[in-house]
């Protein structure tokens, strides 16, 4: 990674569509003085049926349209192409590229590590995620290269991406699927369990109360996307990257681009983002 990096410059931020907006409001959160720029590729979502080959295009796609923004870095806020991509992107671009499943991975270590010890067996992680995601094996690669002492549950749980936008995240019917999920997780082993899709923060509350049900004892829920803020909010107070009192809040703080603006955008990007979303801009990745 060539070059000095400008502080003022803006974050930039890709999804396969609108979920990772729950990764930009972690980042607001975390860092409160920086720009970002995210990119929803809504024209092409979802990612996770497609093959690599065509994920591995999309994501150089999106990451050519930031970088031509002048971005100082990437945020990767989805899991298929943190999954599948990620190593590739980092290998071409010249600009640091952070993504969703090392941060989550390595938040799981320290949330089991915490554990009260127990018994002889190790206690297990488990990952709620996309069926795309789970295939891959990303979670349990990522665990494995930072420590051999836990073993891995992945679980694919498709149902919850739909209902979170269509904004079913209370009430019986989001409690009844999500125990349907989680149930065989905990019957598994697992004692934390990780949000491995930028969809499932939303229902963080209802996925706590189910395993501190089936568990019998509160087990710790890894919200993927906080801990990516944490490693952003990390790597810019290390790199000095940090903007400078005159440079703050002089643009919009979130800028939007879409690829395809549909009917219901502000209303779901609102529920991703805890509040109201700005107006969005439609851009077009199609020659990318």
């Amino acid at each position: 990674m060539s070059g000095p990096r400008d502080p003022a410059a803006p974050l930039g931020v890709f999804d396969s569509g609108l979920g990772g907006l729950t990764v930009a409001r972690a980042l607001l959160q975390a860092l409160p003085d920086e720009r970002i720029i995210y990119l929803g590729d809504t024209a092409r979502v979802p990612y996770g049926t497609r093959s690599a080959q065509t994920v591995v295009r999309y994501a150089r796609g999106c990451s050519e349209l930031l970088i031509d923004r002048g971005v100082k870095g990437i945020v990767v806020a989805c899991n298929t192409v943190s999954a599948v991509a990620i190593d590739i992107l980092r290998a071409e671009l010249d600009l640091p590229i952070i993504g969703v499943i090392e941060p989550g991975a390595r938040a799981a270590l320290s949330a089991i590590s915490a554990l009260p010890k127990t018994g002889t067996k190790a206690p297990k992680i488990g990952v709620l995620a996309t069926t795309g995601t789970v295939a891959s094996g990303a979670y349990p690669r990522a665990v494995g290269q930072l420590s051999t002492r836990y073993e891995v549950v992945a679980l694919a749980a498709p149902l919850l991406v739909p209902l979170t936008e269509e904004g079913w995240i209370e009430g019986e019917v989001p409690r009844l699927v999500v125990r349907r999920y989680v149930e065989p997780l905990i019957a598994a082993g697992a004692s934390v369990i990780v949000l491995g899709c930028t969809h499932f923060p939303l229902l963080k509350g209802i996925i706590a109360e189910a395993a501190a049900e089936f568990a019998g004892y509160p087990v710790p829920i890894v919200d993927s996307a906080e801990a990516t803020a944490a490693v952003v909010a990390e790597w810019i107070a290390d790199e000095r990257l940090g903007k400078a009192p005159n440079d703050r809040v002089t643009q919009r703080q979130l800028e939007l681009l879409v690829t395809d603006l549909p009917a219901s955008f502000s209303v779901v990007a609102g529920r991703f983002l805890g509040g109201d979303a700005s107006d969005a801009t439609q851009v077009d990745l199609v020659a990318r």
